[in-house]
Order: structure tokens, then C-alpha cells, then sequence
């Protein structure tokens, strides 16, 4: 009884290992900076102005996470991967700062609060 259960807990442990494996990916630099730039996105009206500028906004965020996704199930090597990841980070800070463009020229301006160093 003993020697079946160490043989059961061997392979399950084996089969964990070879998911983790499986599970693991690489994440690289460009998609990094792409989520960091995600979490930048402007998630609710500047001055609380809902205007053809916030909803162009918004349209173009949604356009540019579907292109994202077609380009990575395209992706036939990690150059490509890279290049459709690093296109969405620069899509999103583009559009993010066309947006606050677009509303400081018409008084409404977009400020971030940092704390500490």
C-alpha cells in the first residue's frame, strides 16, 4: 500500500510540474509596458463631460484591445508578438494623451496624483 501511494503522489507531482511547465510563459518587455500603459487608461469622463472626444476615446481603446488580440493570434514568432504588443502600448499612452489634449484646449484638464518618492 505504501509503494502504490508514493508511486500516485510521484506521478501527480510529475503532472503538476509538467502544467506548471506548460502553464509558464514568457512575458516580454513590450507587454509589460503595455499592460502598464492599460492601467493608465482613463476610466471614467474628464470634468465629467460626455462629449464625442470621451466616447472617440473610448471607441478607440476597445478598437486598438481588439487589434491587440487579432495581431498576438496572428503572431507566428516572438518578433511578432513583440511588435503587436509594443503597437497597443503606444496606441493607448497616443490616444490617452490626444484625449487630454483635445479637453485641456477646451478647459478641462486631467492631472494624476503620485504619493510618495
Amino acid at each position: 500500500m505504501l509503494k502504490f501511494m508514493t508511486i500516485s503522489m510521484l506521478a501527480l507531482g510529475a503532472a503538476t510540474a509538467a502544467t506548471s511547465a506548460i502553464n509558464t510563459r514568457i512575458v516580454t518587455d513590450e507587454e509589460r509596458a503595455a499592460h502598464e500603459q492599460e492601467a493608465l487608461i482613463i476610466q471614467s469622463p474628464i470634468g465629467g463631460l460626455e462629449n464625442k472626444y470621451w466616447f472617440n476615446y473610448r471607441a478607440n481603446i476597445n478598437e486598438a484591445r481588439k487589434e491587440v488580440v487579432s495581431d498576438l493570434r496572428h503572431a507566428d514568432d516572438m518578433e511578432d508578438t513583440r511588435r503587436a504588443w509594443d503597437e497597443y502600448r503606444g496606441e493607448l499612452s497616443h490616444e490617452r494623451g490626444h484625449y487630454v489634449k483635445q479637453m485641456a484646449k477646451r478647459g478641462f484638464r486631467y492631472g494624476t496624483v503620485s504619493v510618495g518618492d
